[in-house]
């Protein structure tokens, strides 16, 4: 018996499909098929960007409201014992001691929030991007010691490195010259320098199974550079643990800008904060309560939603993910 050779032509790829064509997606197409399909991520991510639309129209979406401004004083809004007042049509949330709109505030205050949690961010994402791709592809010395500074920097207290570095750097003109003072500049510092441990030891157990992988093994026997390979080969499939551990770390350094600036060693007064607003509210909250619930419910729904977006993006970029 002889066997029947197919011709290629003549194989059929539309047969057991109903006649409807084969349609190849690209990895970018099934993320982004996969990442629809989570309603509840949908759902954070449109209240992250409407969040992100209007810290960066402040200006307009206070005019909107029609609402002073998050610095203007108004003390006949005060009542007769020269207390806050809470919600009404003109306010919506009510005003601070000072006679300030809580709405106006709370606004400008996710201006100061996303900033710092988005430089923080991305400085921690280069340096521990860079640290650990490094670490994880020489090995040897190398790696012993990025990983033993990388264990130094974890071993530093946040909280007490902020409250020093504030506390170094609040008398004369700062510190380095004036470059670090207490404020943005500072919690940008300390919580981008403290963070970047995490993503780096994830990066470096990825480059440590990455470099062993065949493509790798090709691009060196064709003379490629240890740059090379690091830049061209290695990096483009670490684009997947960079965008979730990122995703991640975000809502982490937005609680941080938060707690240090309840601590009084991160933004200061009069700048609007989140953090700096539940702290100034927290010895009044018995009578006014608004002042410090409408902050902290814009800080937990931060949070939460980029959470939810974090495990979105996991879940969507899994190449296991159970999905059709």
């Amino acid at each position: 018996m002889s066997a029947t050779v197919l011709d290629p032509q003549e194989i059929d790829l539309t047969a057991g499909t109903g006649g409807a064509d084969i349609t190849a997606r690209s990895p970018l197409q099934l993320f982004l098929r996969r990442f629809r399909q989570d309603r509840v991520a949908m759902v954070a991510m449109a209240f992250i960007v409407l969040l992100i639309l209007a810290a960066v129209l402040a200006p307009l979406m206070v005019k909107l409201f029609g609402v002073s401004g998050p610095y203007d004083r108004h003390e006949n809004l005060l009542d007769s014992f020269g207390s806050p007042t809470g919600p009404s049509s003109a306010h919506p949330f009510g005003v601070d001691d000072l006679g300030r709109d809580v709405l106006a505030r709370v606004i400008y205050g996710a201006q100061v929030s996303l900033e710092v949690a988005f430089i923080s961010t991305a400085a921690a994402v280069l340096i521990g991007v860079t640290v650990g791709t490094v670490a994880g592809f020489f090995r040897g010395w190398v790696d012993t010691v990025l990983s033993r500074l990388m264990d130094i920097v974890l071993a530093f207290p946040i909280l007490l490195l902020a409250i020093g570095l504030a506390s170094a750097c609040s008398l004369g003109n700062g510190c380095l010259g004036g470059l670090i003072t207490p404020g943005r500049v500072t919690l940008i510092v300390v919580i981008g320098l403290s963070s970047w441990p995490y993503i780096g030891r994830i990066i470096r157990g990825q480059v440590l199974s990455l470099r062993e992988k065949e493509f790798v093994e090709a691009s060196r026997s064709l003379g490629a550079g240890s740059a090379r390979i690091m830049l061209r080969e290695i990096l483009p499939n670490l684009v997947a643990p960079i965008i979730v551990y990122t995703s991640l770390i975000l809502p982490t350094n937005i609680l941080y800008e938060a707690a240090l600036s309840f601590l009084g060693v991160g933004i200061q007064p009069p700048t609007a904060s989140w953090g700096e607003m539940i702290a100034s509210a927290s010895g009044q909250f018995d009578t006014a309560w608004w002042w410090m619930v409408f902050p902290g419910a814009a800080l937990v729904l931060t949070v939460l939603a980029f959470n939810l977006v974090g495990d979105g993006l996991q879940d969507a970029l899994n190449p296991r993910a159970d999905r059709t």
